[in-house]
């Protein structure tokens, strides 16, 4: 299992959401951890990101090493999360 690391910005929008949204987006971490390229996951052209969505919430991150690297969270119909890289 690889280690986590969140971006401030995901920590304070991880802050924001709801529980039930809450936790439905930090299973998809932790699931990420697990399996940090799953079926649903795509590679972002022209970066080293991936993204993977739970629900309506959209997850930008990059495995390095050893490490799972959140870089940002938002929603998905929400092009701030691009914006934010």
């Amino acid at each position: 299992m690889l280690k986590l690391d969140l971006s401030r910005d995901s920590k304070r929008f991880l802050d924001t959401l709801p529980p039930k949204q809450f936790r439905q987006v930090a299973n998809k971490v932790f699931a990420l951890m697990a399996d940090p390229l799953p079926h649903d996951s795509i590679q972002m052209k022209g970066e080293q990101y991936r993204r993977a969505d739970s629900g309506e919430y959209r997850i930008v991150y990059a495995v390095e090493d050893d490490c799972l690297k959140v870089y940002c969270i938002g929603k998905r119909n929400d092009d701030e999360v691009y914006k934010k890289l």
